[in-house]
């Protein structure tokens, strides 16, 4: 019961961060935001038992994207522009995919189900056969960085072509400069 009241609270605020996230016209505050959501993601991910998903999101989600983002913001204005017209397009295509992913989710096995397929089938042959391929005596290891290790590296070298692209885009100018170039740029934007 109380996996249950930890999972509905955590839900409830990812609802309400993305609620906010959406709101918000100051991107300071988008980013940060952003992050915490990414956090409460993490957590939502322990409590499903799959710390290394959790690390995963924090470190990148929560770590490096928030940096990446907020290296991005020097180089830009402060505030997003004012949207003139209503984004009623965009908000149906939101609500359609959402529903179609729901809809997915429906036939999906019950969570830890033991006559789930990925329970009968992959997850058994990981178990008896790491010991015999790969010699690790950490199953998940074993997975994520033999297994699945194309993957794996496949991740990083995105993630560090985007921390590269970043570095190429303010490694033209000091970021000092920028940064209170951005906010003298900020102010003049607020006094009109």
């Amino acid at each position: 019961m109380t996996a249950i009241i930890v999972d509905l609270v955590l839900f409830t605020l990812l609802i309400a961060v993305a609620i906010q996230i959406v709101r918000l016209d100051h991107l300071f505050a988008v980013t940060m935001l952003s992050g915490v959501f990414s956090l409460l993601t993490a957590a939502l991910f322990i409590t499903m038992d799959a710390p290394d998903v959790a690390f995963t999101e924090a470190a990148v989600g929560a770590g490096i994207s928030t940096v990446l983002m907020l290296g991005t913001l020097a180089l830009v204005p402060g505030t997003q522009k004012a949207v003139r017209k209503a984004q009623t397009i965009p908000l149906v295509v939101v609500i359609a995919t959402g529903l179609a992913l729901i809809y997915s989710t429906l036939d999906m096995p019950v969570f830890g189900d033991p006559e789930a397929p990925a329970q009968q089938h992959v997850a058994p042959y990981y178990i008896n056969e790491t010991p015999g391929d790969i010699d690790v005596p950490n199953i998940v290891t074993a997975v994520l960085a033999s297994y699945r290790g194309f993957d794996t590296l496949g991740e990083v070298v995105v993630v560090f072509m985007a921390g590269a692209g970043v570095l190429a885009l303010l490694g033209h100018k000091p970021l000092g400069r920028l940064v209170g170039r951005a906010s003298v740029r900020g102010r003049r934007e607020e006094e009109e």
